[in-house]
């Protein structure tokens, strides 16, 4: 198990040291390759562990850039400029489980948690396999406690353990994130955990 002292080398809060090896612990994430990429991974998607929902603020160019498909011109991106909600409705509408856009799923059900957990039918499983009702109540997920029960969740469904085993780090960066956004810090997160881990 991680100790605070470990979390401290790796500028994570420590007393976030119950919540993770709780985490481990309830999902089988069990060797120190494991949990250094769990680590790595989170701490890439949550800004070390402190960020706890997706951050939408996006300029109306930026968009473009992100969802070329979604905002083709800077015309059809503009109304939707420095409106996460907004940007939420439209990235995230009839996809995953959401309904459209008027529905206000595509907020509901933002990126949430330490691995971003995204989509009305994630955030529907993780919680009927935690026991909880995230549908209804999905700020539950961006709490520390189910920050990181929903981050596992995913871990264990996607079967993550088996590719930071063989350190497989761009499938695992493309199972997480859709694409392989931010790779190698997301390697340098892993490699620096692992040194603390098996020092």
């Amino acid at each position: 198990m991680v100790t605070a002292e470990q979390l401290k080398k790796l500028h994570i809060d420590p007393a976030l040291e119950p919540i993770l090896n709780g985490t481990f612990r309830v999902w089988g994430i069990e060797t120190p390759m494991q949990q250094a990429a769990f680590i790595g991974q989170c701490g890439h998607e949550s800004g070390n562990f402190r960020v706890l929902e997706e951050n939408l603020n996006y300029s109306a160019e930026r968009l473009m850039k992100i969802w070329p498909k979604r905002f083709p011109t800077l015309e059809s991106a503009q109304p939707y400029h420095r409106n996460p909600r907004k940007i939420a409705n439209k990235v995230y509408s009839n996809r995953m489980g959401n309904r459209d856009e008027a529905s206000d799923d595509g907020w509901r059900f933002r990126g949430s948690g330490w691995l971003q957990l995204t989509g009305h039918d994630n955030f529907f499983h993780a919680g009927k396999k935690l026991g909880e009702d995230f549908v209804m109540n999905p700020d539950l997920v961006r709490t520390p406690k189910f920050a990181a029960l929903t981050a596992g969740w995913f871990w264990a469904t996607h079967n993550c353990n088996r590719l930071a085993d063989i350190g497989a780090w761009e499938a695992l960066t493309k199972k997480i994130n859709g694409g392989t956004i931010g790779l190698a810090d997301r390697i340098k997160h892993t490699n620096e955990a692992l040194a603390v881990l098996t020092s």
